[in-house]
């Protein structure tokens, strides 16, 4: 009885810790972003966003990431770029003039490989 107890206790400490090492790996390089760091992120790059900014924002968020789920799994990788792009487009139509200019030069600045993530490593 005292080896199954072992069992199971081991057992839950490693599935606690795989589930840590999960969430962390999300957090970082790889792992996708939820909406609140994406739009914590957003707001670094662009400047504070009002609350009926950020409601568009995450339900723009919400809509990609649900399009991206349904999608069909060998079909994800060739229609992730434009679905990204979709909403990019979207995102940026809530912004006002002086942040699209400042979402403009992030944007740039991602696709020259020059990201937020390349000046932390």
């Amino acid at each position: 009885m005292k080896s199954v107890a072992r069992l199971l206790l081991v057992a839950a400490l490693a599935g606690a810790f795989l589930t840590a090492s999960a969430q962390e790996q999300r957090k970082g390089r790889g792992g996708m972003m939820d909406p609140e760091q994406r739009i914590e992120r957003l707001e670094q790059a662009v400047g504070t966003l009002s609350t009926e900014q950020k409601t568009k924002i995450k339900e723009v968020y919400a809509q990609s990431a649900e399009k991206m789920r349904n999608l069909p799994e060998d079909q994800r990788r060739e229609k992730m770029m434009e679905m990204m792009q979709e909403a990019g487009r979207q995102v940026r139509a809530v912004l006002t003039a002086d942040q699209q200019k400042k979402y403009d030069e992030m944007m740039a600045q991602m696709r020259q490989g020059g990201g937020e993530r390349r000046k932390q490593n």
